[in-house]
């Protein structure tokens, strides 16, 4: 049986983790190695896996939180509070992070982001896993996906930036001022609608939890979850042909393909866990234990890295410049990218040490 906090866990979010900063703070976003690059539109690379990544783990978690949840003298009222409370402060959080450090009007401020999206699809994931049961999950996961596909094709371009339903729906409801511009256009990869398939992500890290917990029989389930994670895989492939993989729209096969690989990585880190590889991935696990404390911050180093000047240059530009002394300019801003994530490992080293965890 594994336990309510087990190390593999903690290991999978904190590499995630310290992908994410990778992959957020290059030297410059003209000198970036293609894998540590999002797909432009259509496809993926390596940094897309990385949010579904933790919609996935967020949904391992949640099988533990629940089972407190579901404990007999919990009222279904303190139950329905507790869920409620996390995803206003989580999206209130990422919502401070859109307007930090408060040089914009509110009237222009992002109002959804990666955060928004962890929030909103974890509450309607709870409320699903508090009261479906293992059958009706299932179910209501195929519909969501099946669903999803269907709406899209109310729109002459489907899977367009700038025909697609999911950035009309985001510009009747919230507005071009509130959506990202990061395309050239209003357009928000973590939109509303293209919210609902993201939901099926938290729901199969659940059922992953909940798999890898049933009886005795730890190979067992382990087999089970390798023939899940291929089966998804494949169907995604297969379903790519019809319905492109794209994570900006987050289609139905990029769910699949996602958590089917997100099955393997988790599967693997258990397995690692036990051979001579262990130290070098526990040092991945104080990012696990904080990991959003250490993304909010990280997130804030770097706006205000962008915000403060050097004489006629940011600090964050500064930094860069001074490594392209001696290294080439792509080599640079690699290398500006893996100082900033040792510097938050300091972070969250020290947290564990002292063990401070900070959690919603």
């Amino acid at each position: 049986m594994i336990k309510q906090r087990f190390p593999a866990l903690d290991i999978m979010r904190g590499l995630t983790l310290a992908l994410m900063i990778l992959v957020n703070n290059p030297g410059s976003w003209s000198y970036v190695y293609a894998p540590l690059l999002h797909a432009d539109w259509h496809g993926f690379t390596p940094t897309d896996f990385i949010f579904p990544f933790f919609l996935f783990m967020v949904g391992a978690a949640l099988f533990f939180s629940q089972r407190s949840l579901m404990l007999p003298h919990v009222t279904a009222g303190e139950r329905h509070k507790k869920i409620i409370r996390r995803t206003l402060l989580l999206f209130a959080i990422g919502f401070f992070l859109n307007i930090f450090p408060f040089v914009k009007p509110l009237d222009e401020a992002r109002i959804l982001g990666v955060l928004q999206r962890i929030a909103l699809a974890y509450m309607f994931a709870a409320f699903i896993v508090l009261y479906a049961g293992d059958k009706l999950r299932w179910l209501i996961g195929a519909i969501l996906l099946l669903g999803y596909w269907a709406l899209l094709q109310i729109s002459d371009q489907p899977y367009s930036l700038e025909g697609s339903i999911v950035r009309q729906f985001d510009l009747f409801v919230l507005g071009a001022n509130h959506m990202w511009q990061g395309k050239g256009i209003p357009f928000d990869p973590e939109g509303l609608l293209s919210t609902l398939p993201s939901i099926v992500n938290v729901l199969l890290g659940y059922e992953v939890a909940r798999i890898l917990t049933q009886g005795n029989n730890v190979v067992a389930a382990q087999k089970k979850l390798a023939g899940l994670g291929v089966a998804l895989i494949v169907l995604a492939l297969i379903w790519n042909i019809y319905f492109p993989i794209n994570k900006s729209l987050w289609t139905s096969p990029f769910v699949l393909l996602t958590s089917g690989v997100g099955i393997f990585v988790l599967l693997a880190l258990v397995l690692l866990e036990r051979t001579p590889a262990k130290p070098l991935l526990n040092w991945f696990t104080p990012f696990g234990r904080n990991p959003l404390f250490i993304y909010a911050l990280a997130f804030m180093w770097s706006t205000m890295m962008y915000t403060l000047t050097i004489g006629d240059q940011s600090w964050y530009d500064w930094l860069y410049q001074q490594l392209c002394r001696f290294l080439n300019l792509y080599n640079a801003s690699l290398a500006f990218a893996l100082l900033h994530v040792l510097l938050f490992w300091c972070v969250a080293k020290y947290m564990d040490r002292k063990n401070i965890t900070i959690s919603l």
